[in-house]
């Protein structure tokens, strides 16, 4: 682990991103460039942004404390200090939508994938799992209905639920953050290489729980929540944080969860340096999902923008995390200058920690694709102990268990049941190896001793047999010998 300017680097293999940045680079410069040196702005202002012309606001009324609102056209954090000219940005929320409107189509598509895509590699797993039978569902501000249809990036895997605030469903999209989340997630691989969500088989359930300008409350993020358990996902991507707890909002977690849906919030909002938790990522049982940019440091901590202001109150810097922060991170993914699908066709560049949740959520869909038996915990638990770690005591507080790693989190439950399969115990269910502790070594020598007097008294007693049958051998040779002597001494006259 390498630390500079009070980040904490995740210890990825060196050649691994190295590899990535080389082949990302051979698709195109550019595209390395900004991995290098990500850029976007943000053109929204606080959480609690002024409603649409023509709606109610929301009764929000808590925007994170401490935080330095960002205006149109801000650099983005994380020490890029540039803008990406070619893609425009798509920011959480909409401030200026009364007076211009929804947010336009972006005027051109990428032909290339987003160096998240090399960094996390998906593709590695897909002929295991795509995230096929899984569905995610998109709290936030609505995910554009043409996106389900025709050529877009979710046709046949779109499903629009409620709107919470307003009329219609959830197929009006004037942020257009849900829409980029929602490709993130499960967008389909195009044909020209461009980029493509984590899990491209996976269903979308999108659920509308912000106004037009992508304010929320806790009220429409707890009615969310609950309609997005009741639509049957199993991953509840929540796309906008508050800065406040509040009952509704925590029960209707624990609805979710036992309703077996895993919830993945982001740990700040998109455009705002926060220093307190900010919920529902703050309650237990949240998958927290902070941001990384392409050095594996926390996007936007420590960084400058191109004014010489601090990166995380530029309003582009992916919820900076500011000095002393006490929220919890449980794991992190890149979530610095991506390029996501927008509303009405197009490619926009994206920052901010909702959209690592979103790749987060991404990877929770392959794991279920490929183990869709695993409960909310097992699910949690296997997205962090396969993180990369960040080379620091675990939990970190800037990076948690380490950024979320698809290979691993899929692969490890593949190779148990390869081993299942083929008749061999499965490494989940082998029994641990327990070492004895050294043996009492007075037993041992006590059995020497007893040992060594045995052979010793055998020893003896071959001798004293081998001593007396030479004896009897010698008491045999002088019997003979006399035996001999009186016959002569009888048969033989004696001389005179």
């Amino acid at each position: 682990m390498s630390t500079g300017r009070g980040r904490v680097r995740l210890a990825r293999p060196a050649a691994a991103v190295a590899c990535g940045l080389a082949a990302l680079a051979a698709l195109a410069p550019e595209a390395a460039s900004g991995a290098a040196a990500v850029a976007g702005a943000s053109g929204s202002g606080p959480l609690a942004a002024g409603p649409a012309a023509g709606t109610s606001a929301p009764a929000v009324g808590n925007a994170v404390p401490g935080a330095g609102g960002g205006g149109a056209g801000a650099a983005a954090g994380g020490g890029a200090g540039t803008q990406a000219a070619e893609f425009p940005p798509v920011a959480q929320t909409l401030s200026d939508v009364r007076q211009n409107g929804c947010r336009k189509p972006a005027a051109r598509a990428a032909d290339r994938p987003s160096w998240s895509q090399v960094f996390l590699r998906p593709e590695a797993v897909w002929p295991l799992s795509r995230g096929a039978g899984v569905t995610v569902a998109v709290i936030g501000s609505g995910v554009d209905a043409g996106a389900g249809s025709g050529s877009g990036a979710l046709t046949g895997r779109l499903t629009l639920g409620p709107r919470l605030h307003g009329d219609g469903d959830a197929g009006r999209d004037c942020v257009g953050h849900g829409t980029a989340l929602a490709t993130l997630v499960a967008g389909r691989r195009p044909a020209d290489g461009g980029p493509s969500g984590v899990a491209p088989a996976a269903r979308v359930l999108a659920v509308a729980a912000t106004d037009d300008a992508g304010s929320t409350n806790a009220d429409l993020l707890a009615r969310g929540i609950r309609a997005a358990a009741d639509g049957g996902a199993r991953i509840g991507l929540v796309a906008a944080p508050i800065a406040e707890p509040a009952p509704a909002l925590a029960d209707a977690v624990g609805y979710a969860t036992a309703k077996g849906m895993l919830l993945v919030a982001p740990v700040g909002p998109d455009n705002q340096a926060v220093n307190a938790p900010v919920y529902p990522a703050g309650y237990p049982g949240v998958l927290a999902v902070a941001a990384i940019g392409s050095d594996g440091a926390p996007a936007g901590a420590g960084g400058s923008d191109s004014g010489g202001g601090s990166a995380g109150q530029a309003g582009g810097a992916a919820a900076a995390l500011g000095p002393g922060r006490i929220s919890r991170v449980d794991v992190t993914a890149p979530g610095e200058g991506l390029l996501a699908a927008g509303p009405g066709g197009g490619t926009f560049t994206a920052t901010g920690p909702s959209y690592a949740a979103a790749l987060v959520a991404g990877t929770a869909a392959l794991v279920l694709g490929r183990s869709p038996s695993l409960t909310v915990e097992q699910l949690a638990d296997r997205l962090r102990s396969t993180a990369y770690r960040p080379g620091t005591a675990l939990p970190d507080p800037a990076v948690g268990w380490g950024a979320v790693d698809p290979v691993t989190a899929v692969g490890a439950q593949a190779t148990a049941g390869a081993a299942a399969a083929a008749g061999a115990t499965p490494v989940a269910a082998a029994d641990p190896v327990v070492v004895p502790p050294p043996p009492d070594g007075r037993p041992v020598r006590l059995a020497s001793a007893v040992t060594g007097v045995s052979l010793g008294g055998a020893a003896l007693l071959g001798l004293a047999a081998a001593a007396a049958r030479i004896g009897r051998k010698r008491a045999a040779g002088r019997a003979g010998r006399d035996g001999r002597d009186g016959q002569d001494g009888a048969g033989t006259p004696a001389a005179e």
